[in-house]
Order: structure tokens, then sequence, then C-alpha cells
């Protein structure tokens, strides 16, 4: 890959504090891994994170760039208004942010917002009847799950707190005719929680079509479902899996670590993800 190919962004690592540059570093590898699962709707959806120890300041994706191309650095600052608080050579959507602004100005429990357009999701938001409980994955989202109308594309201030108050103290919001949301305490909380809602839509839809009678799970299982889900993730949520999920964005392309986004080339000179509290099992700096 040549050198004109490249997006080149300067460091951030030494003008933000290490507990921010490692939040920077996952939410770049949550934005890789979006983009690997199929997620990503080109430019016009958001992932936000707060940045640590600073409240209503928030990092969000610079307009323009795909996905796949998001890095570390190239994350953009920004206030509860959209406004972005550092130089950059992007834009920030603000009309992206409204429906991530409004989350997380409501939720100062959701350290991650997770918006994504998916075709299976965006097809069960059409259907008068919502999610049905029809799988497994279905179930762990039912008992959390919160529904807003549609108001069209998202740039109507009063909007805000009509969303807030639909999602209430819920991890999951289906946004008819728009899209799915989640959030949650960590970003491997909000994306663990958001692979579940994508999974459960998929097999909604897979199931209807197949045109043969369904079976419902019994409301009194769903009713169960936030207890199995602590058994099963030995109340560790998505921090159970956000630790290989690292493992594979960096097997896909480590540069999301680096001030360079490289496509597949072997990123020699990344700056590596890695700061005082490395030796947490569920931080990015285990696999290296």
């Amino acid at each position: 890959m040549n050198a004109s190919s490249r997006l080149v962004v300067p460091s951030m690592r030494e003008h933000v504090s290490a507990e921010e540059w490692q939040i920077r570093c996952d939410l770049a590898a949550c934005y890789r891994l979006v983009a690997h699962f199929g997620w990503s709707d080109l430019v016009f959806t958001h992932i936000t994170a707060r940045v640590p120890g600073i409240p209503g300041e928030y990092l969000i994706n610079p307009f323009g760039m795909l996905f796949h191309e998001i890095t570390a650095s190239s994350l953009i600052k920004i206030d509860q208004e959209g406004n972005a608080l550092q130089d950059s050579p992007f834009a920030v959507n603000p009309a992206g942010f409204l429906i991530h602004s409004a989350v997380h100005s409501a939720r100062h429990d959701a350290q991650c917002v997770i918006h994504v357009h998916t075709l299976n999701g965006v097809a069960v938001s059409a259907q008068k009847q919502g999610l049905l409980p029809l799988s497994q994955q279905s179930m762990f989202v039912l008992a959390s799950l919160a529904y807003h109308d549609y108001e069209g594309v998202a740039i109507n201030e009063g909007e805000r707190a009509r969303l807030s108050a639909d999602l209430g103290g819920k991890t999951f919001l289906m946004l008819r005719n728009h899209g799915l949301l989640t959030v949650g305490p960590s970003i491997g909380d909000a994306f663990l929680a958001m692979y579940t809602f994508e999974a459960a839509c998929a097999i909604q839809v897979r199931a209807m079509s197949g045109g043969a009678a369904l079976i419902p799970i019994s409301a009194e299982l769903v009713a169960t479902a936030q207890h199995q889900a602590s058994v099963v993730t030995k109340s560790l949520g998505g921090q159970l899996v956000w630790p290989g999920l690292l493992r594979l964005a960096r097997a896909l392309d480590m540069s999301y670590e680096s001030r360079e986004s490289r496509g597949r080339e072997p990123a020699t000179a990344a700056v590596a993800c890695r700061g005082p509290s490395d030796a947490s099992p569920h931080r990015s700096g285990i696999v290296r």
C-alpha cells in the first residue's frame, strides 16, 4: 500500500491522559469490529464513549472516515452539544450526535453508546410487532428492550427528550424504521449487547421467511433472562468477551492503535495501546 492511500492524523497519545488513550484505543477497536461484522452503514452511524474523569466530554468518529479506517488518534473529542474540542482535519456530524447526546445526558451510567443501521435491525424495527421471543438471543434483549417511534432524520432538538424518556433505564433501544441502539457501562458491554441484538433480529428475519409456524419463548422464561445472562457470563457481562474481541481486532489490522489507517499492511510503527493499567485482563495491552 503506497503512502498516498494512507490516512494520517497527528498522534494524540502525548496530548491526552493514559485513561483517555486507553478509551480511544478500545473505541477505535470497536469501530473496526463493527465494520468487520458488517454492521456499518458507510459513515452514517456513530459510536461514542465518555472521556474518563471529564464530565460532558465524549469521543466520536470523524465524519467522512469509514469505520475500518478509524484510529485512536483520529477520534474527535466533543462536548455535550457536539462541538469539537480538538483540532482535526475532519468534521463532526452534529445531527449524528443528537441521538448520542440524548442518551449520554440522561444515562450517566452509559460509558458507551452504539447506534447502527443493520439490515436485519432495520427490517425488524419496521415490523409492527417488533422483536419477538423466538430465540435465546431475543430473550436476553427482551428483558431490557425499549422502543422509540421514527421522527425522521435525527435533526430535531426536541427529539432528545422523547428519545431519552423512551429509553429509560433499558440497555436496548429499537428505533422504529431506523435501527438499533445499545448502551453499556463499558465499550465491551455495549458491543456484546449489540451483537446479541443484531443476532436476535437476524434470526427473526430468517425464521419468519421460512413460512412455518413459529414457537415463541414464554414470558416466564424471558423474565429470568437477566439472571441467566449473569450466570453464563460469570457476572462479567461484556468484559468476558472483550479481551478476545481485542485480539481479533489486532489480528485483522493493528493500525487502529496508531495515527495511520493502513488497511491490512503490518502496523510495524503502530503506537501501542498500553498504559499504567495494562495488568488488567480486560485491557488492550494483554495481547502483545
